[in-house]
């Protein structure tokens, strides 16, 4: 039986997952849109076997740009030269079912699998930042529910969009002059509550048959589409029981609609500070949090939880009797993290945008690497992750650590691979390629 090794990303952010990163004189700010770069921390991570690269989006810039670096490199085109720059590492884009059509959709990807000869991956978001409506024509941001109802029709359609195309659909024939097989070419015709496509794809099907399907949400609504829908879970816990909680709930949801649990990986992300000593870890926590800026944590901390602090406050505990847990807002997964950190720790106001500063709600490990290497194998050995989104406080050097000091003591533990055993994402995953949903048997 082959041993159970867990998967590792690398989860891009510019400049790094800590607030104040690119104020850090480990960091270069000219740096974050030179694709050179990015590619350079690709092919690291290529060099380490990671199974992927995953890329954040959204379709509207962040109210909180004045202090920090929130803007956004759109994932296709910055996918696609990663792509050009490595052979084997997956590419994990995310893209909205709110804010973008089926069609459109279909294509890119499709088009991004073919380049990279099958590393795609679909990070499916339905987007929360209200702001970006009226980027779009629109009075105002779905609501939550509604956003989720579209969002299982659009996978439902981009599905077959993928689909439309059987394997054998593309024939090439130079003797017999027959390039395609057009009774293998399928129309989807779908006309639905939310969208009407006619297909089929106007690209032939791609190496992975589909990209994978990943999923980024823990509210009921989200955990109910990745048990349906996800092949990866991206998620964010403070606690093992938490995690172990929510692994345990996306499983059992994925075997009640008949899937195999095994084939929908759970992947928290975990954001290290390593140094060569505890104390030394905990010196580089504190030197990123020093750089932070109240106004910035405070903006984010509106933004989440709705309530509206000063500079004043920070040293006070806080308020919660203020914080309303019900409404569109509370179904923030994101939200309820940040509410279990205040009654399980009731921090200092300080104390949470501290908290919040090293990757926004994912947990934050300081420790040598033989430290954050336990806290891995114990998460992934106790029913809590299957793997981690490696979320670097700055890059390039916080990767640079886990990479040169973590990864060995994973190796050496035989929980993460010394090398490739396969090119597509999907085979880094240990997942099947689908077949198409129109493919039958033919004499």
């Amino acid at each position: 039986m082959t041993r159970r090794e867990l998967h590792l990303n690398l989860f891009v952010y510019p400049g790094g997952h800590h607030e104040a990163a690119w104020r850090h004189h480990a960091s270069d700010p000219g740096q974050i849109l030179d694709i050179g770069f990015y590619q350079d921390l690709a092919r690291r991570a290529e060099a380490a076997a990671f199974d992927a690269v995953f890329f954040a989006d959204g379709p509207a810039l962040a109210d909180n740009v004045r202090y920090a670096s929130r803007f956004r490199l759109e994932p296709f085109t910055w996918l696609s030269a990663i792509a050009a720059a490595t052979e084997r590492i997956g590419l994990i884009a995310t893209a909205s079912t709110t804010y973008t059509e089926p069609y459109n959709l279909a294509r890119l990807f499709a088009s991004l699998d073919h380049l990279s000869r099958g590393r795609a991956g679909w990070n499916i978001v339905t987007t929360g930042a209200p702001q970006a409506a009226r980027n779009f024509g629109l009075d105002a941001h779905p609501v939550h529910a509604e956003r989720y109802d579209r969002a299982r029709e659009f996978v439902d359609v981009v599905t077959r969009l993928w689909d439309s195309w059987e394997d054998e659909a593309l024939v090439a024939d130079q003797k017999t002059g027959l390039f395609a097989d057009t009774d293998r070419i399928h129309a989807v015709d779908h006309s639905g509550p939310h969208l009407t496509v006619y297909g089929p794809l106007n690209i032939p099907r791609t190496p992975q048959g589909r990209p994978v399907y990943v999923q980024a949400g823990s509210s009921e609504d989200g955990r109910a589409f990745a048990g349906r829908y996800a092949e990866a879970v991206f998620t964010a816990h403070q606690t093992l029981g938490s995690a172990q909680d929510f692994y345990a709930d996306i499983k059992a949801r994925a075997a009640t609609l008949g899937r195999d649990p095994s084939k929908v990986l759970v992947l928290p992300g975990i954001s290290p500070f390593i140094g060569s000593t505890e104390a030394e870890a905990r010196a580089l926590y504190d030197e990123f949090n020093e750089l932070t800026q109240p106004e910035y944590s405070l903006q984010q901390l509106h933004r989440i939880l709705g309530v509206r602090l000063t500079e004043e406050q920070l040293d006070g505990p806080v308020p919660r009797e203020l914080i309303e847990t019900g409404g569109e807002r509370g179904n923030g997964s994101r939200f309820q993290v940040i509410l279990d950190i205040i009654d399980r720790e009731q921090p200092t106001v300080r104390g949470l945008l501290h908290r919040l500063a090293g990757a926004r709600g994912h947990r934050v490990i300081a420790g040598t690497p033989e430290q954050v290497a336990d806290q891995l194998q114990e998460w992934y050995e106790h029913g809590a992750a299957d793997g981690f989104n490696i979320m670097p406080p700055w890059l390039p050097g916080g990767f640079d650590l886990f990479a040169d000091h973590v990864v060995p003591i994973l190796r050496e533990r035989g929980l993460f691979r010394s090398s490739y055993t396969g090119t597509t994402l999907r085979e880094h995953y240990g997942l099947a390629r689908p077949d198409s949903q129109y493919a039958s048997p033919r004499a």
